[in-house]
């Protein structure tokens, strides 16, 4: 192109190109796009032959509130909160106040550190995993779902990066004025460093929200219940119920349910979705400055 004019090979450079990325952005998209419309779509005639493609068919919200009636389920919205929330402040916070320690010079700093990236690496198990919790008091307790995951070598690599990259002069001048390690992260270093926390964030934020297993493992109380692990003891059931009726009276008896494992399977997966949809867009604007800053050197 030469003075803003367009040769013949511009123009099919420029359609193929906005072809492709079109057919990309498409096959991103329409899966999730299937998944809605599927949700919001009559089970029965979903499951009968009707094709869910590009628009649902009869349109009703019946998934939903055969979902949302499952006894319980405000206890295990709730819990899957309060878990998100206090399990993502107290992981950024903890893991950032140690990634700012090890960056000082501190006593057997390097092996401290060296000793945290190692968890990485190797895994204890499940078993051990499984006892230390019961003997620190805490199977059957809602901490479980915090304590564990409070500092993340991951996360703590960073930070501890990002925080290197901040001018070590704004420091010095806090000192000079007699502000503590505390007053320095809490005033100058975590402020700063908005950026990579909120990344971190989201990347805490949704490993909290999508996780069940530890629910699965380390609590037995229902109010203790999570919104993941409700809606997956609910898929599991209706899928049962459903092979046991076809195997019982043949596939006519599948006919008649309301709702079918498919359209569970839909309505669930927009259920714990969804939310997590609707926090990213305020952290977008960090998050890929966070990560690229965070990961410029080791």
């Amino acid at each position: 192109m030469v003075h803003g004019k367009w040769s013949a090979g511009d123009y099919v450079f420029n359609i193929v190109n906005y072809t492709v990325l079109l057919l990309l952005v498409l096959a991103c998209i329409y899966p999730f796009y299937y998944i809605f419309i599927y949700s919001i779509s009559d089970a029965k005639a979903a499951s009968t032959g009707m094709s869910v493609t590009f628009l649902p068919v009869q349109v009703t919200l019946r998934n939903y509130m055969e979902v949302f009636k499952i006894e319980g389920m405000a206890q295990a919205a709730l819990i899957s909160v309060l878990r998100t929330g206090i399990g993502t402040a107290a992981t950024v916070l903890c893991s950032g106040f140690f990634a700012y320690l090890v960056t000082k010079p501190l006593y057997f700093r390097k092996a401290i550190y060296r000793m945290t990236i190692i968890t990485m690496y190797f895994s204890p198990g499940l078993i051990p995993v499984y006892l230390t919790m019961r003997m620190y008091h805490l199977y059957n307790n809602f901490w479980v779902y915090i304590v564990p995951g409070l500092v993340s070598a991951y996360y703590v690599i960073l930070i501890k990066t990002f925080i290197e990259q901040l001018p070590a002069s704004l420091e010095e001048s806090a000192m000079l004025d007699g502000a503590g390690a505390i007053t320095i992260f809490s005033r100058i270093i975590f402020p700063l460093s908005m950026p990579i926390i909120a990344t971190i964030a989201v990347f805490v934020a949704v490993g909290h929200w999508n996780s069940w297993f530890d629910n699965y493992i380390y609590v037995q109380p229902k109010e203790l219940t999570t919104l993941q692990l409700k809606l997956y003891q609910m898929l599991r059931a209706a899928s049962a119920q459903a092979e046991k009726a076809i195997q019982a009276t043949g596939p006519l008896a599948h006919e008649e349910t309301s709702i079918t494992p498919m359209a569970i399977r839909m309505t669930v997966t927009m259920v714990v979705t969804l939310p997590i949809l609707f926090v990213y867009p305020f952290m977008q604007r960090y998050f890929v400055k966070g990560i690229m800053m965070g990961a410029i050197k080791g």
